[in-house]
């Protein structure tokens, strides 16, 4: 308990001294991760859109050129930035691009943005197409019955439900940018890690340090998994739902129980019932059992 206690008040003078500076570096690493994670969504939603434009063997040669040209190069894309670690993609864009062509970073902060949403994208891009293929063709279809062409059918049929599909993968990879962008000390991004290291580097009381990062990191988490499952329960809409047993044709069509079945609908007595099919018989001849 002694050891428990020490490392308290070493925590509790750090904090003390280097609050500010850890409140900086926490704003930095939310700053970086909410915008980087937003960007790559943008990426990965145009790459899964693209990745997913149907097309057959009677389209035009061109046309089936362009997006199997299209797929290659999204394809390559996704690979090369989900097998690579993040900390060696940074090295590489923001001391490899000067070295290679004239490209002068005036701000590291467009480096770790940059860094961090193509690295986003490309996961993004795997669960925007794994969301849209999850739909029903069925919808498909359905929407080019009624008129629809394929733009119509992505923005008013399939996105709004693949959307919805994606919602935790958007929520899992803004928590996972949260604790990545820890890497971005490589390129000199002053995030909340790197203040870590500045500070131990003074005081070199690196395990106390270490600890009030793990709270910091963890209490990020922990509110950013709270308010996106509120977001998906909001999406979800309410699950409280009443059947509508005043229309005639709602009893018939499918929600009609036998009177015997102890699943038929409370509150409809067997008079109500039989009025309501003396009623159809008389609106169209027959009912559906006569016939």
């Amino acid at each position: 308990m002694d050891r428990f206690a020490k490392l308290a008040h070493d925590m509790s003078l750090l904090w003390a001294k280097y609050w500010p500076s850890y409140l900086g570096g926490i704003k930095n690493t939310l700053i970086l991760a909410l915008v980087a994670t937003f960007i790559g969504c943008i990426i990965g939603l145009i790459c899964g859109i693209l990745n997913t434009i149907p097309y057959s063997e009677h389209d035009p040669l061109p046309k089936r050129f362009l997006l199997k040209l299209i797929r290659v190069i999204v394809r390559i894309y996704v690979e090369v930035f989900r097998g690579t670690p993040m900390v060696l993609q940074a090295v590489f864009i923001y001391y490899g691009l000067p070295y290679f062509f004239s490209v002068n970073w005036q701000s590291v902060w467009a480096a770790a943005i940059l860094v961090v949403s193509i690295n986003t994208g490309a996961y993004m891009a795997e669960s925007v197409r794994g969301g849209i293929i999850s739909i029903d063709p069925g919808q498909t279809e359905g929407a080019k019955a009624i008129g629809m062409n394929h733009f119509q059918t992505m923005t008013s049929v399939i996105l709004p439900q693949a959307l919805r599909n994606i919602m935790p993968q958007i929520g899992n990879n803004f928590i996972i940018n949260v604790k990545d962008t820890s890497v971005m000390f490589i390129i000199s991004f002053t995030e909340f890690f790197a203040f870590h290291r500045y500070i131990t580097g003074v005081n070199n009381m690196y395990f106390p340090s270490a600890a009030i990062e793990m709270v910091g990191y963890l209490c990020m988490t922990l509110i950013a998994s709270f308010i996106l499952r509120r977001v998906e329960k909001r999406m979800d809409g309410s699950d409280s739902y009443e059947l509508v047993q005043a229309d005639p044709l709602t009893m018939t069509a499918g929600t009609y129980q036998h009177p015997g079945s102890p699943e038929a609908p409370a509150g409809v007595s067997d008079e109500e019932r039989e009025r309501i099919r003396q009623s159809l018989k008389n609106r169209n001849g027959s009912t559906r059992g006569d016939r």
